[in-house]
């Protein structure tokens, strides 16, 4: 007989095959010869899904009305690049986290070049923060949650993780944004509507359906997939 935690989990663990995209330590290598490049070079690496999907999120905040003092956190940060793009539109809050220390001192190197000092970035596995992140008005994920999804010893118990620590994460009325090349319209709906009061879903941009939390929170997704 199945257990039905995983039939009710089933919708949206078509899961992928394991790769070491989803582990810390091909991150960590990632990360260390971006960082290397960046001071030989000053190059800082790969945007991940390129400056559109940047540029729409930062729509997306400004259709919200997201105010420029709202408390932003930059879920797996890696260059910092986003982070850079938010402070430039006058994002005056921001916290990027990553798990990989070299993505870190990466970060902070990116940030100090454009004159960023008043950018938080630390060194945080999300999945196991145990409270450390809370007060956030808008939670942003580019990618990381695919990333996570990979992980090829434990994707669908840090899928629980992620959505726990995200509601710990978000002020009540706070908002999360999610950016996913893997991941459907439908099943990220799936994943995550049930944790908030409500999920948007339009034919350009992956956003929402009603939910059933308690909570106060709004989710919104945008997927490359769907432009």
């Amino acid at each position: 007989m199945s257990d039905p935690e995983d039939d009710d989990d089933s919708s949206s663990d078509t899961d992928f095959e394991p790769s070491q995209l989803g582990t810390k330590e091909y991150w960590e290598d990632v990360y260390q010869k971006e960082l290397e490049t960046f001071t030989d070079i000053g190059d800082v690496g790969e945007i991940w899904f390129g400056e559109e999907s940047m540029s729409r999120v930062l729509r997306w905040m400004d259709r919200a009305k997201i105010p420029a003092e709202a408390a932003i956190l930059d879920i797996g940060t890696g260059n910092g690049a986003f982070l850079v793009e938010l402070a430039k539109h006058g994002r005056r809050n921001l916290t990027g986290i990553d798990y990989s220390l070299a993505s870190v001192e990466l970060a902070r190197n990116v940030l100090s070049g454009e004159d960023l000092s008043d950018v938080t970035v630390k060194e945080v596995d999300f999945l196991n923060c145990h409270g450390e992140l809370k007060g956030f008005d808008v939670c942003i994920d580019k990618g990381t949650f695919d990333a996570i999804s990979l992980n090829p010893d434990s994707s669908k118990e840090d899928k629980k993780l992620y959505v726990q620590a995200l509601k710990d994460a978000l002020k009540d009325k706070g908002f999360f944004a999610i950016t996913s090349c893997n991941w459907t319209k439908e099943q990220l709906l799936d994943r995550f509507c049930d944790a908030f009061v409500s999920c948007r879903a339009s034919a350009r941009t992956c956003h929402l359906c009603p939910g059933a939390a308690q909570s106060g929170q709004w989710f919104h997704a945008t997927s490359p997939m769907f432009m």
